[in-house]
């Protein structure tokens, strides 16, 4: 089992800052930093919901529509990512294990949070999803698609749970040397809310090399683009779970995007995964 593997030591040599590509910095215009300087002092941190409101909501809304993602500066702590990832071995958190090979989904695994979730999940999906109904919303009017989505997360949770969508998806994701994530879009019902985010919870360069996140979005009658991005520990993208607008001549068309994880060079990645609409 992973837990019983020896403890990952960072390879010798390396260096966070070089690891990290400046161009997924930017993430095409779509860097997005707190309206205030977060103090360093932990007890003066501000809480998960309110860097959320500090995020230049108007940056990640131009760049969803013109990209499909949005990559945001670091927003949790290198303390909360290490709680979140101790989480991992305690079945107790959790509702069900995924082995990917099993499925040929990859290699790797990941675990499903249970409800109640932790109070740092939940604070993450409840904070951001009112930012992003309004996009979604948008999103679905150009395409003609009828459906507008309510500002608060649990009028929407109740939708998913009349076509009994029921099960939490929020997930915890591991990866280890050698392992990677087929592309894939996160679908678990009738009902699915078009965004989701995956936050970064190791660091590249130190804890893990390769394993970049991997975007592939197809348009209508031509070849297929991919997006690359190598993210810091305590950074999100935010991201569409299956299609965008995207304008042409005659008006909006949508397009299919994909996700996955590139093979793991060395040593061990953790990710959490926020997905707002609940599974059957």
């Amino acid at each position: 089992p992973w837990n019983k593997r020896l403890p990952h030591r960072p390879r010798p040599g390396t260096n966070s800052d070089n690891a990290f590509e400046s161009k997924n910095q930017m993430a095409q215009g779509a860097a997005c930093f707190y309206t205030e300087t977060m103090a360093s002092n932990e007890n003066s941190t501000p809480s998960i919901s309110q860097r959320i409101e500090r995020l230049d909501w108007r940056a990640i809304h131009d760049s969803l529509w013109e990209l499909g993602y949005a990559l945001i500066e670091p927003l949790l702590t290198a303390q909360e990512c290490a709680e979140l990832i101790r989480l991992y071995p305690f079945d107790d958190n959790f509702r069900s294990h995924i082995i990917m090979a099993r499925y040929r989904f990859g290699r790797g695994d990941y675990k499903y949070f249970k409800y109640p979730l932790p109070l740092l999940v939940q604070e993450l999906r409840e904070s951001t999803y009112p930012h992003l109904a309004p996009i979604a919303t948008e999103w679905h009017k150009v395409l003609g698609i009828p459906a507008v989505f309510p500002g608060k997360l649990s009028t929407f949770l109740s939708t998913c749970k009349k076509h009994g969508q029921t099960r939490p998806t929020p997930l915890l994701l591991h990866y280890e040397s050698g392992d990677f994530n087929c592309m894939h879009q996160d679908v678990y019902g009738e009902t699915a809310f078009p965004l989701q985010m995956t936050c970064f919870l190791s660091q590249a360069g130190e804890e893990y090399d390769g394993g970049e996140f991997v975007l592939v979005e197809q348009q209508p009658r031509a070849q297929s683009k991919a997006e690359v991005i190598r993210a810091k520990r305590g950074q999100i993208v935010i991201f569409t779970t299956r299609y965008r607008p995207v304008k042409g001549t005659r008006g909006y068309y949508r397009t299919n995007l994909r996700h996955g994880v590139s093979p793991v060079r060395w040593g061990v990645r953790y990710t959490l995964g926020i997905i707002y609409h609940d599974a059957k």
